[in-house]
């Protein structure tokens, strides 16, 4: 018999749950029109499914469905959220305030944005990933137009302080942005009480299919104006012009429902595991270092390093277990996670990181048997480098 694959890297993404495949399936083949065709009831029937997803998913972070919009996932709904804003509001200023830990699909717009003149300020965070508040009050100028930091980081797991940044924002009129796509599903976020205009959240994190993610985008008080980034048909209005992917945000919004509706339990079991894991590596490697906040994080997310031990050549050795060195999205960089390098601790830290995500279908027994093989391959490795 084969030894059973154990997977660990629940940050990156998730497997569908089968509940969710389970309303998925008829809108490939019974239910299979074109939500923007209206004229007959094939498009009728899709369009009024595409509906109750835009309910479910509004209703899980306190919004309106008619604030949420549809896309293809985190990233692009990255880009609409900084691309989008820069366009509308540049004529009020071309000053952007992100955070040096932000996912790429942050940092990688705000880079172009400073190709095209804009100023992006880069928050610096303390050793378990934070910003200061005091800093992000400190960084804002006249010309500031967007403050975009992520809800919970994805290598590290740390929780941003979304209310007190949401205040800050309000307080001076600025729109906030947030990258929800680990965070959302995992732990409670109300854009209304934590004054969050626009927030991306990805289906493919909470169970649900990938290729689709939604944005958040505040109707008034204030309303927050987005240009478009894909043109052709005005779908959206009119902001991500194309056909909806109609199974997929079918799925994304059931999943997102069950996140909701089972968030303490998961919150309680994830809990556990990760309490778990933590517990028995400190046992086994005294050394063994946490990267990221000890409390204020992702309840299924450990990140810890190894000293001596490249997370790459761990990786390698465990032949049963999937866990990764870092962003999934950075996977196949040689060059150390940038999350790791900004908490301080030096270039080594940041190549012996591995996280591990634990999820809905994971066991005791597969944590047990999973840490058995990681330490004993981090042994291994030990002895060979001795």
């Amino acid at each position: 018999m084969e030894n059973k694959k154990i997977y660990l890297d629940h940050n990156a993404t998730t497997q569908v749950d089968p509940r969710v495949l389970e309303v998925m399936l008829p809108y490939f083949t019974e239910v299979f029109g074109n939500a923007a065709s209206i004229d007959h009831d094939f498009g009728y029937d899709a369009k009024r499914a595409v509906d109750k997803a835009r309910e479910q998913i509004a209703k899980a972070i306190n919004a309106q469905p008619e604030e949420i919009i549809f896309t293809s996932g985190a990233t692009e709904s990255d880009n609409i959220a900084l691309f989008g804003v820069a366009e509308k509001y540049a004529h009020k200023g071309k000053h952007i305030i992100t955070c040096v830990t932000e996912h790429k699909a942050v940092l990688d717009c705000c880079q172009r944005l400073e190709q095209q003149g804009f100023n992006i300020t880069y928050l610096p965070v303390d050793e378990y990933g934070l910003i200061s508040l005091e800093d992000l009050e400190a960084a804002i100028t006249p010309q500031t137009i967007l403050i975009s930091i992520m809800a919970a980081n994805n290598e590290i797991g740390t929780i941003a302080p979304l209310a007190g940044i949401g205040a800050i924002a309000k307080k001076y009129k600025i729109l906030f942005h947030s990258d929800g796509a680990q965070a959302v599903g995992h732990i409670p976020i109300d854009v209304q009480k934590m004054n969050i205009d626009i927030l991306s959240i990805s289906g493919h994190k909470i169970y649900g299919p990938k290729g689709v993610g939604a944005l958040y985008r505040r109707k008034s008080n204030p309303r927050a104006l987005l240009a478009p980034v894909i043109y052709g048909g005005g779908h959206e209005k009119g902001l991500r012009s194309g056909t909806l992917n109609v199974p997929g945000i079918i799925g994304m919004g059931c999943a997102i429902e069950l996140a909701i509706k089972e968030i303490k339990a998961h919150t309680k079991k994830y809990k556990e595991l990760t309490d778990y894991i933590w517990t028995k590596l400190k046992e086994e490697l005294p050394e063994v270092l946490l990267n990221g906040h000890p409390k204020e994080r992702l309840p299924h997310n450990i990140n810890v390093s190894i000293p001596s031990i490249e997370s790459k050549a761990l990786i390698v050795q465990l032949k049963n277990v999937a866990i990764s060195a870092g962003s999934a999205c950075t996977t196949t960089s040689v060059e150390p996670s940038h999350v790791i390098i900004a908490l301080g601790f030096g270039e080594d830290r940041a190549h012996n990181a591995i996280r591990i995500g634990v999820g809905r279908f994971n066991s005791i027994a597969d944590i047990k048997i999973a840490l058995t093989e990681i330490v004993n391959a981090i042994k291994n490795l030990k002895s060979i480098t001795a």
